[in-house]
């Protein structure tokens, strides 16, 4: 069975492969573009492909020593998977003409048919349609390659492939399609996402969940990382690229990148800081491990609000999220779900406060402006997409478990899924 489904993912792969045949026609109108606002979004979307490798690093650095190389790869063939699912379908599901405000046309950008070097008004003004997409692109690849820090030293590497290309099609692109798009039912609700607080972070942290539940606790936990500076690495990579991920998205130089650049940079620094701090106000050792964490999650908070708050809130922003997601990794730890990286506790908890946040702090919408009706919709759009996201992603796990069996065998996980999936080791 295994083998079949592989056969047919590889000739589906050679097959959509061929029907990649769109031609630019560089006589169209490209007089609305924007050269400052284009060389801006071309490094931005640089910034955020980066983070990829930065998450590969940030993980591989916090697992055993006999799983480094299967975590790292985990996160970095998204670049690959994604990166094509994004071209032949994706990028229609996410953006393509609204169903109800669900979700896209697959047919409207199916293998990037209509996605042109000239702007699209209904998404960026000044800036090329098809840099547009490949800067949405970054971010599909960044969303499932987080959720595996939760099932991380325990799933068959080909499985997991399997899941991230199904997670993609029916939770990201929806959850995109529904924030992002002009006639999305969240966006029209007034539910404010500037950078992906709701559809990065916290579909990520809660589908991590759902993947920690269903694939069940490691025969042999350890809780050495076997790299720290790989950590430390994996967290500069991150930070670096988050100015892309936040600045980025107000697709152009402008105050509003500006303001998101400012933001993105506080809030992370003042979550470093609460954590290490409240750490040692714990009686714990100001670890490097949990200053890294803590710039993570400070920097996961500001995501949804990095455009609509002031340095100072950004801060608060930073400050809180330590505070709860410290709070939440300990309560983790006592619990019997092995989310083996606390992606739940740092991306679902970090987004879900980012959220909360957004909708009280948010200029002129927010509740401390008077103002109620956006924070409400942001309280309904939390129920919404965590139940979707959960629920969803159980099934799909489910769905993955049926074709190709998830968890490796105890002997496998014994060896380390770097000799079982790949082998290789980190002394070759």
């Amino acid at each position: 069975m295994g083998r079949k489904v592989n056969f047919l993912m590889l000739s589906l792969l050679v097959l959509l492969c061929l029907l990649l045949g769109t031609e630019y026609q560089f006589i169209e109108n490209t007089g609305n573009i924007d050269t400052g606002d284009t060389a801006w979004m071309l490094v931005a979307s640089a910034f955020v492909l980066l983070m990829t490798p930065g998450l590969a690093f940030f993980y591989g650095g916090m697992v055993s020593k006999k799983s480094i190389i299967s975590t790292m790869l985990q996160s970095f063939v998204a670049l690959g998977v994604i990166s094509i699912l994004w071209v032949v379908v994706g990028f229609s599901l996410a953006f393509g003409e609204s169903y109800y405000g669900i979700i896209g046309n697959p047919l409207t950008y199916f293998a990037f048919n209509n996605v042109s070097i000239s702007p699209n008004p209904d998404f960026s003004g000044t800036i090329p349609f098809l840099l547009f997409a490949l800067f949405q692109l970054k971010f599909a690849i960044i969303t499932p390659a987080l959720i595996t820090g939760s099932f991380a030293e325990r799933i068959r590497f080909r499985s997991y492939i399997l899941y991230m290309v199904l997670f993609s099609l029916f939770i990201y692109s929806p959850l995109a399609h529904m924030t992002w798009h002009p006639d999305g039912l969240l966006r029209n609700w007034g539910v404010l996402d500037f950078a992906g607080g709701t559809v990065v972070h916290m579909s990520a942290g809660i589908a991590a969940l759902a993947g920690a539940l269903y694939l069940g606790k490691r025969k042999e936990q350890i809780e050495r990382p076997a790299n720290i500076p790989f950590v430390i690495l994996g967290t500069g990579l991150l930070w670096f690229g988050w100015f892309g991920f936040n600045a980025g998205s107000a697709l152009g130089a402008n105050t509003d990148a500006v303001i998101a650049f400012a933001n993105t940079n506080l809030a992370s620094a003042a979550s470093m800081i609460t954590w290490i701090f409240l750490d040692r106000f714990q009686n714990r050792k100001m670890s490097s491990l949990g200053a890294c964490i803590g710039a993570i999650v400070g920097l996961v908070a500001i995501t949804p609000a990095a455009g609509f708050v002031t340095l100072g809130q950004s801060i608060f922003i930073g400050f809180v999220a330590a505070i709860v997601s410290n709070f939440a990794i300990r309560l983790n730890k006592k619990s019997e779900i092995d989310d083996t990286l606390d992606v739940f506790p740092s991306h679902g908890v970090g987004g879900i406060v980012g959220m909360i946040l957004t909708g009280v702090l948010a200029k002129d919408v927010g509740l401390i402006y008077g103002e109620t009706t956006t924070f409400l919709y942001h309280m309904l759009a939390l129920v919404i997409v965590g139940a979707f996201t959960f629920i969803g992603s159980y099934l799909l796990y489910k769905l993955t478990d049926m074709l190709l069996s998830m968890r490796v065998r105890e002997d496998q996980e014994y060896r380390g899924l770097d000799a079982s999936q790949h082998g290789e080791n980190i002394e070759n």
